[in-house]
This record gives C-alpha cells, structure tokens and sequence, in this order.
C-alpha cells in the first residue's frame, strides 16, 4: 500500500508517462515499418521490448525496496563510540556511518546518495543498483526507439508523404507521423538528461562515493593545508568498489550500518570529519535578524525582478520570515540568505526538534549587530 502511495506523486507519474508514450509510439511505428512476419522485425521489436521490461523492473524495484532506513532508536554497541556519531534530533536516534536525514522521507537514510523526485524517494543502499540499471536501460530503450522512428519518418517521406496520405483519407497514418515526430523529441530528451544522470551514478559507483560524501570529501581537502592529507575511508579499488554495489544478483554488500573500510580508517572516519565540519559551520553561524516579511514563496516576485532571477538553483526549501524573527545564517549567496529560524518551541510533543530552515531574500533582514547599533 505504501509503494501505491509513493507511485501517486507527479515525479513516477511523469516518468511513467514518458516511458509508456515512448514505448507505444515506438511499437506502433515499428511495427508499420518492420513488421513481425520478417525474422528481422521479429529482432527488432524483442531487443526493444527487452529494454522496456528491464526498465520499468528496476525503476519499481528501487521504489519497492527503498534506500533502507536507520533504525529508530539505533546506538551504536560501544557506549564510547557515541561520540563519534552525529545523534538527529527528529529520528531521535544516532546517525550510522554514511547515513543522513532526509527531510522529505523525514527518515534518516542509509548511505543516502540523494532525494530522486522520479521515484518518490531516497536512492541509498539498497536501492542504488536498481536505480542506476534504471538509467542504463532508459536511454539504451530511448535510443533504439530514435533509430526505428527515424526510419519510420523516412519511410513515410519516401512512401508519398502527407500529399499522398490526405489523397487516400489515411489520416490515421497521418497522425502516427505527428505522435513520432513529438516521441522522437521526448526519446532524445530522456537519452540527454538521464544520460547525465547515469553518468554521476556510475562515477559514485565506481569511486563508491555518494554524491553527499562527495560533497563532504572535497570540504575535508579545502579545510586542510597542502601537505595534509584525508585519506576517504570507503575507496577499495575500483573493482571491489564495483561489488559493494552491484553484488551480482544478492544484496549490496554490507548492513548498512557498518561498512568495509581502507587500510589505515576505522568506521568513524568519516563521522569524525563530519562532526568538525559541523562544529566549523556552527561557529561560521552569523544571526539576522528580519526587517522585512518574506511568505515562503519559491517565485520572489514582490522583491525585485532581480532577486526573482537570481534564485538559488536548488531543492532547498523558502521560509516565510516577519519582522522581527531571528534567523541564523549559514549560508549565503548575493542575494539569497539561507539558515535555521529561531522557533519560541523548538520541540513537539514527542520530543523531536521543529526545524524550520531555508532561504529567504537577502534584503529581508540585517545583521542582528547592525541592528542593535541602528537602536542604539
């Protein structure tokens, strides 16, 4: 029932739809052009219909089994090795190695990779060899489907055209011609991006780097002097990095929670650095205070055409502020301001922490020391 309710989301709906527009056009059209009473037609449309299959397995395959969740409660065995970990404040329970929490799961999610609107969903450990076979076989079905509507429209070019075609009322074949002209669009589209997207998930797969650990790796090397080094504890080797992942047809290598790591790394390596990372950004905070109400609203338009414009390119959240609200501020770019909300409650009844933390417009607030000077 919770996978039903996952699919109900724009994000599989969408690509659901395009898969099945790209596929049914493609079968029509093939099927006009290479029929299946020649051995070659009968090739042609099994390899497509192959891609089509794998496709759609693993793309509901990485929804079924989701990126695996920490469980509530969790602590490490040591009592010692607690601090160590980062402890989340809304699961209630320690972060394990390489997990993070994902505020639209509201879970924290084993070695989470990223928030994938397409399937509703966290990619992490347990889903990430479906996912990436998901962006294999989509382009690789997508461009088969551009070669045999291709030859279609050059078919139906050579065949007469659209004069021969209203001559003989065939309009039908008439508005195949239109539907594969607009699939043929959408195949090259889906070959692009998702191309891309295979691309970034087969450099983390081999370097057996997520996009977050990525992201922390290169903050640990610009944090250090030249001549000190961060050894990253879950590089094995390309190949056995490979087997961490894609484990044949068993589960990813590895709980979850525990991980296999390098000569000379323990399994807190990583957290140790996150948690210094974390201290530096806590004593970077700056706190503002709001001088003017902002409503959350992802398109700024009240403010200036050039703070609508210049958006930050992003899934972060907006946050409505009003004057008066105290923000600390831990990020920033020329004219967007990003941190926590300073909440009178900052607990719900269960215990967990109410977080309310985005970007707003620069000019909405000041310095909360300018602004005790401006009073003064």
């Amino acid at each position: 029932m919770n996978n039903i309710g996952t699919l109900c989301h724009w994000g599989p709906l969408i690509a659901l739809s395009l898969i099945s527009i790209i596929s049914s056009c493609t079968v029509y059209c093939s099927l006009l052009w290479w029929p299946i009473d020649t051995q070659g037609g009968i090739i042609n449309l099994t390899i497509f219909l192959s891609w089509v299959i794998a496709t759609f397995y693993n793309f509901f395959r990485a929804i079924h089994l989701g990126p695996g969740y920490v469980p509530r409660d969790w602590k490490p065995q040591k009592k010692s090795d607690q601090k160590f970990l980062q402890y989340c404040k809304i699961c209630l329970s320690f972060k394990a190695p390489r997990s993070h929490h994902c505020r639209r799961c509201n879970r924290c999610v084993m070695k989470m990779d990223h928030h994938c609107p397409w399937i509703n969903g966290c990619v992490g450990h347990f889903n990430h060899k479906n996912f990436t076979l998901f962006l294999l076989f989509a382009p690789c079905g997508c461009l088969q489907s551009a070669f045999i509507l291709i030859a279609y429209f050059i078919f139906f070019l050579r065949t007469g055209g659209v004069a021969y075609y209203v001559a003989h009322d065939d309009f039908f074949s008439i508005f195949g011609v239109i539907f594969a002209m607009v699939t043929i669009g959408l195949a090259i589209g889906v070959i692009i991006a998702v191309g891309m997207l295979l691309y970034m998930q087969l450099k983390s797969i081999i370097r057996n780097e997520t996009g977050i650990e990525n992201w922390i790796r290169s903050k640990a090397k610009y944090r250090r002097d030249e001549d000190e080094d961060w050894i990253y504890p879950y590089h094995l080797g390309y190949w056995r990095n490979i087997l961490e992942v894609c484990n044949g047809c068993k589960e990813p290598k590895g709980d979850g929670i525990y991980w296999t790591v390098r000569e000379g790394c323990n399994q807190y390596t990583m957290t140790i650095e996150q948690l210094e990372q974390k201290q530096e950004k806590r004593d970077r905070t700056v706190p503002y205070i709001a001088v003017r109400k902002y409503n959350g609203s992802f398109v700024a338009w009240r403010h200036g055409i050039r703070v609508c414009c210049s958006f930050p390119i992003n899934d972060d959240p907006r946050i409505p502020i009003n004057v008066g609200d105290k923000i600390l501020i831990t990020r920033s770019t020329k004219r967007w301001l990003y941190g926590d909300k300073v909440l009178d409650k900052s607990k719900d009844a269960e215990g967990r922490e109410i977080r309310v933390r985005g970007w707003f417009p620069r000019h909405c607030a000041v310095r909360e020391e300018d602004a005790l000077k401006k009073d003064e």
